[in-house]
């Protein structure tokens, strides 16, 4: 299956786009006024971020986040999306943008690439900061055999 059809990653890709860049394919894909309902006002509300721990594999609660979710039906397409913090504005454009990928929207390809262009950009940045915290690893070594 194509990345850019699987809900699940396009919901990952959402959330990690910048509030600008929703923002502006949200009003691209409101300038056709197309039929539209807020299903889900945007409301900032506590999530339980849970972990899985290295040792056993077991989850555990790590502790509240705040995130912002909304739903919304654009075109007879249902879009949702949850955004991290505090951002009722992105959480509202990343829904339409799902709503209208899922309508198969004229702007459906740009947003594709502009999704893409952000998971790309994450993935270099989560890369590069991988790359720099190398440096400051430490080793340790056991004293179990020398004792």
């Amino acid at each position: 299956m194509d990345t850019a059809d699987d809900r699940t990653e396009r919901f990952e890709r959402i959330a990690s786009t910048e509030a600008d860049v929703l923002g502006d394919l949200a009003d691209d894909v409101l300038a056709s006024d197309p039929s539209f309902t807020v299903l889900q006002e945007p409301n900032p509300q506590l999530l339980m971020q849970r972990v899985r721990e290295p040792v056993e594999h077991r989850p555990f609660n790590l502790g509240e986040v705040v995130v912002t979710p909304a739903e919304v039906e654009v075109n007879g397409g249902r879009g949702f999306a949850m955004y991290p913090g505090k951002a009722e504005r992105a959480a509202l454009s990343g829904a339409i943008v799902d709503a209208a990928v899922d309508a198969g929207h004229p702007v459906t390809g740009r947003i594709r690439e502009e999704l893409a262009a952000a998971a790309e950009r994450r993935r270099s940045d989560r890369n590069h900061e991988w790359a720099e915290s190398q440096y400051t690893a430490v080793d340790f070594e056991t004293m179990e055999d020398d004792l």
